[in-house]
């Protein structure tokens, strides 16, 4: 017996310690679990000191790059082409001629109002004499003058057409595919080919309204185009005079030199356009910034907490953005761990230098 109440009773001292060893193990747990979830432990967060310096403002937009000119070459009159003297995608001079169409019937016409205008030209010097000796009339003599006046229009109407027939280049250019042949019959209306001139090129872009009264003819852009790293520059030279009530934008125009012939009409540009250099300006991190409904925020460190504070953002770069209103020199600005952050949370910021 005496041995059986000894096993009963190291068996109740086992169970009690184990049963003693879980509570206070689960106490302790416990404390650790509300040491880290206390609500007034302060979070470890990242910061600058808020400076002022001198901000360069460039917009970064999107722009078309068109020809300085570019024309569809049509014939102005119908009839047969005798011959092309353009080669497909060439360079070609002001005034060269590019093809002709056969005039045969309009010279034949020519000569036949030639002979009239002639016959009209002698019997206007007739009726003049015969004025003179009063055999005629004021009126025949008029009438006379009229014909030989319209002989005359005639004439060079149809030395007009005759010109006509003699397409030429109205400006330098390269000229593009042709799509007749010798022996075509052309009408107006069949696009011989195109002309443009590639030496300059236009680059059209637009700005929101708000930058429009910083953009000044003169003003020079630097811009690249896809496939080259090459940055290269044009000049403003033409502004829109009203705003687009659609878009609520202004449309701009550069002209860029093409002296290397690389770059191509039709393609897209991406610009900077220099505006107002900003002095004292307040620049700030990008990941900073949180977008919400009503606009943005940042956190600033006060007394230990985070405070929110609304910003008025504008200009972005790639990694920062202009602060227009909402923070100041001296400002502690929190720079991580931002979207996680309530207003008043307890922080401790570890200062970098910007």
């Amino acid at each position: 017996m005496k041995l059986k109440h000894l096993i009963y009773t190291l068996l109740i001292i086992a169970i009690g310690g184990f049963i003693s060893y879980r509570i206070i193990s689960n106490k302790s747990k416990n404390d650790d679990s509300k040491k880290f979830n206390d609500k007034d432990s302060p979070t470890t967060v990242n910061g600058i000191v808020i400076k002022t310096a001198t901000f360069d403002n460039n917009l970064s937009l999107t722009g078309s790059i068109e020809a300085n000119e570019q024309i569809e070459i049509h014939s102005e009159v119908s009839g047969i082409v005798e011959g092309i003297f353009f080669n497909e995608g060439t360079f070609v001079n002001k005034g060269q001629v590019l093809f002709k169409v056969n005039d045969i019937e309009l010279k034949a016409q020519l000569r036949q109002a030639v002979t009239k205008e002639g016959l009209a030209a002698e019997n206007e010097r007739r009726a003049k004499l015969l004025l003179q000796k009063e055999a005629i009339s004021q009126e025949e003599a008029d009438i006379a003058r009229a014909d030989h006046a319209s002989a005359q229009a005639q004439s060079q109407l149809i030395r007009a057409q005759i010109s006509k027939t003699s397409v030429r280049a109205p400006f330098s250019g390269k000229i593009g595919l042709r799509s007749i042949s010798p022996g075509t019959y052309i009408t107006p209306t069949v696009l011989v080919a195109k002309l443009v001139n590639t030496g300059k090129l236009k680059i059209t872009f637009s700005i929101p309204e708000k930058y429009a009264s910083q953009v000044k003819s003169g003003s020079v852009i630097d811009f690249t185009v896809s496939g080259s790293d090459k940055t290269y520059s044009a000049k403003i030279y033409a502004i829109e005079p009203e705003v687009a009530v659609a878009t609520r934008t202004l449309q701009i125009r550069a002209i860029a030199d093409n002296t290397d012939g690389k770059l191509f009409p039709g393609t897209f540009a991406d610009i900077k356009l220099p505006l107002n250099i900003i002095k004292d300006a307040i620049v700030v991190p990008s990941q900073a910034i949180i977008p919400i409904q009503d606009g943005k925020k940042v956190f600033v460190a006060n007394n230990g907490k985070a405070k929110e504070v609304m910003v008025d953002a504008t200009t972005r770069t790639d990694s920062s953005i202009l602060i227009l209103a909402g923070l100041k020199a001296g400002d502690t600005l929190i720079t991580s761990g931002v979207m996680s952050l309530k207003n008043e949370a307890p922080i401790k910021v570890k200062v970098k230098v910007k």
